[in-house]
């Protein structure tokens, strides 16, 4: 019985699966002679388009290996592989073998450089809490990562999370469940200037502003915008001529808040355009920006222009009692407002508009019309529903109520408090004095505690403070981002306990 003849490598790829799916394996007419293997050659499809033929690799030699085979009557033994193949091989294989280590003892050593995550970090953002499963252990991440004694300090944004532990007492009082039908079309109330506006966010807007008496709402249309930046440039839209020969200049007092030169010169349109310091203008018409209390010095404001061709938009997103005494109900033309600061929603983007003139609200909902087609109606319903937890809390004076103003309020007095004492204790840095007024919504004398501190460097040798506090793993914003003098910074007052002990405790060491 004549012994099993061995396959050649293009039999095992047919039979065992290993050739490409994309090759058709095809028998040559020089392989057919008797006593050799059939000599097989890849070609690739070439129907619909496919690439060029795939070959394999011509034997050394210059003969094919269906030539060889024919000629000896027995394949030929693979050659020997060349020993710089060898060490080549070898040299990967360690590199790739030890890229895990390496890159395990960087993240260990560089646990805050910027983009790396460090396993502790991995653990306490990916582990779910002691006691939780299910729904629980799949629940949103609350976007920052826990902080220790040595993390770097972010005070540079106004991000509220302060305000978490505040929510998470109160309940079910602000939460709400949206069925999957409800919310669908673009329209909430055709009959409203804002035409996208659900009722219950106009109503929860008004009920609040009643029951703080920090603006007037009778007489005005109410506006929603995804944050009040999209209503700040809606009114910058709304209040400037399309006919105009040159843009309208846009100016505020400065310290300004850093986002007004940004956002009003970021399409770089041709109806308006940032013109700086408002005490420096030279002009008629102009757009003043006014915010009150003031980001970021926390200064109470008034316009300073008066022409017949100017316009003024009022920013009072800190005019709330939390912050600063309500001495009186505004009622300028235009009033923006925000969850942000208000309730500590920032992550929902809702703010609103006060707008006296009908043509002017028209002209705002247009632009946020061609800009988002719309708010999100979902997220009006989770700020109206957020709002009149709110004004719950204040109902008949009960006492025993969640009340988001009084918890705030006590929390700004303590974090200044503590901010005071640190740059005391340092002797290097200076405040803004405090001043205080009467709160007709607490009725009382309260003081003014701003969602900001305006920090000044005093040391001479230091002309950069936002840098000097950076290399102590301090972030802040520096004062020439608000048109003043970099000396100054703007810190968040409005971070986490843990975090803003950490800062305070860093700040007071400083020499």
């Amino acid at each position: 019985m004549a012994a099993p003849r061995r396959r050649t490598s293009a039999e095992l790829q047919v039979n065992g699966g290993l050739m490409p799916p994309s090759a058709h394996v095809i028998a040559s007419p020089r392989g057919s002679g008797s006593g050799g293997a059939p000599c097989r050659e890849e070609h690739a499809v070439t129907a619909n388009g496919g690439g060029p033929a795939l070959r394999g690799a011509k034997p050394r030699g210059g003969g094919s290996v269906c030539s060889a085979t024919k000629t000896s009557g027995r394949r030929r033994p693979a050659g020997r592989m060349p020993l710089w193949r060898v060490f080549i091989f070898v040299s990967v294989a360690l590199n790739v073998a030890a890229l895990p280590l390496l890159l395990h003892q960087y993240i260990v050593s560089h646990p805050h450089h910027p983009g790396v995550i460090s396993p502790d970090q991995q653990h306490h953002a990916c582990a779910p809490p002691p006691g939780t499963s299910g729904a629980a252990a799949r629940a949103p991440s609350t976007g920052k990562p826990s902080v220790t004694s040595d993390s770097v300090i972010n005070l540079d944004h106004g991000d509220p999370t302060m305000f978490e532990a505040f929510w998470r007492e109160t309940g079910d009082a602000a939460e709400l469940v949206i069925p999957g039908w409800q919310t669908m079309s673009y329209f909430s109330d055709v009959g409203n200037v804002c035409w996208f506006m659900e009722p219950l966010f106009d109503q929860q807007v008004r009920r609040l502003h009643r029951t703080v008496g920090n603006a007037a709402v009778d007489g005005y249309h109410v506006l929603v915008g995804t944050g009040s930046t999209q209503l700040f440039m809606a009114a910058l839209y709304a209040l400037s001529p399309a006919d105009a020969a040159e843009p309208t200049s846009v100016v505020s007092t400065a310290p300004y808040y850093s986002s007004y030169p940004a956002v009003t010169d970021f399409l770089r349109s041709g109806l308006f355009r940032w013109a700086g310091d408002a005490n420096s203008f030279v002009g008629d018409a102009y757009i003043e920006l006014v915010c009150s209390p003031n980001n970021p010095d926390g200064a109470i404001r008034d316009a300073v222009l008066s022409s017949g061709a100017g316009k003024a938009v009022h920013d009072l997103a800190y005019y709330w009692p939390q912050y600063t005494p309500i001495t009186r109900r505004a009622d300028h033309d235009i009033m923006l407002f925000t969850v942000s600061k208000s309730t500590g929603h920032a992550g929902t983007r809702i703010g609103w508009a006060l707008v006296k003139d009908r043509e002017v609200a028209r002209r705002m909902t247009k632009f946020v019309e061609l800009n988002t087609i719309g708010v999100s109606k979902d997220s009006q319903l989770r700020a109206a529903k957020v709002l009149s937890a709110v004004s719950d809390g204040y109902v008949d004076g009960d006492a025993s109520r969640h009340r988001l103003f009084d918890f705030g309020r006590r929390k700004m007095v303590e974090r200044w408090r503590m901010l005071r004492e640190a740059a005391a204790a340092s002797g290097i840095f200076s405040l803004p004095a405090e001043t205080s007024g009467r709160c007709n919504f607490a009725n009382e004398t309260a003081a003014n505690n701003p969602a900001f501190a305006w920090l000044r460097c005093d040391r001479e040798d230091v002309e950069d403070c936002a840098g000097f506090l950076r290399g102590h793993k301090i972030l802040t914003r520096s004062g020439n981002q608000f048109g003043a003098d970099p000396r100054y910074v703007r810190v968040s007052m409005l971070d986490r306990d843990d975090a803003y002990d950490i800062f305070i405790r860093r700040l007071a060491s400083l020499k």
